[in-house]
């Protein structure tokens, strides 16, 4: 088993480290919202794993066309890791809406633009995989996977775009938008400073998180290689 690189075990301290300061920027410096109260802190979270997803898959976009242009088996493992890692936080970031959306809209799911586009989002990546494991061979499993990541991604700007381009009651914080959407507030320097740190931290995370998920499924290849030398010796 190869020993844990130096840097990845810095990388895995300064992410704890980071989130430990955004758990105090969000829960002790930022300001309790006059409104919404302290349920308007799951924002933080809630808008940086959004990014985390959205960037995932903008990564596994660019790693699947390194892929097609290359050939290099390398740049499939990284946009499969991805995947995996946005639709994680995709999900944490669906939740977080929904409990954040259970006081301020009195309900936990509305056929929002917004939330029906990250749902179909989700979806399509959720199907991602499915397509990756209905596929033996290695190198169709790769092409296959490289093109769907590549047009997939096209849901992640409607889903950006939903709440600019359409009558919605979720609220743009960021860039502006319709001050009479439901939970709509505007962000002290404090809120902002909270805000930015902890899109600061989950975007480390990821890079944190890909990087551990890489190497076990590098970890994962050589053994099943091994086991083929095995069964064909």
């Amino acid at each position: 088993m190869n020993p844990t690189p130096k840097a990845l075990k810095a990388l895995n301290w300064l992410t704890g480290a980071l989130f430990v300061v955004a758990l105090y920027l969000v829960f002790f410096y930022a300001p309790r919202e006059a409104v919404m109260g302290d349920v308007q802190r799951v924002f933080y979270f809630h808008v940086a794993a959004g990014w985390v997803g959205a960037l995932a898959f903008l990564v596994t976009a660019i790693t699947g066309a390194l892929y097609l242009a290359r050939g290099d088996r390398r740049w499939d493992q990284v946009a499969l890791a991805s995947v995996e890692i946005g639709i994680v936080f995709t999900f944490i970031n669906i939740v977080s809406g929904s409990i954040w959306a259970r006081p301020i809209w009195n309900t936990w799911w509305t056929w929002d633009p917004r939330l029906v586009t990250a749902t179909v989002m989700e979806l399509i990546y959720l199907a991602y995989l499915m397509l990756r494991q209905g596929i033996e061979d290695p190198d169709r499993r790769a092409r296959f996977g490289a093109v769907y990541g590549i047009v997939g991604f096209i849901s992640v700007p409607i889903t950006f775009l939903s709440i600019r381009l359409f009558r919605t009651i979720h609220p743009v914080v960021v860039g502006g938008g319709d001050p009479t959407a439901t939970g709509a507030f505007d962000m002290t320097p404090r809120m902002l400073r909270a805000f930015m740190f902890s899109m600061l931290t989950f975007t480390v995370l990821y890079a944190d998180l890909l990087w551990h998920r890489v190497r076990l499924q590098r970890m994962a290849e050589k053994v099943e290689q091994l086991k083929m030398k095995i069964l064909s010796g």
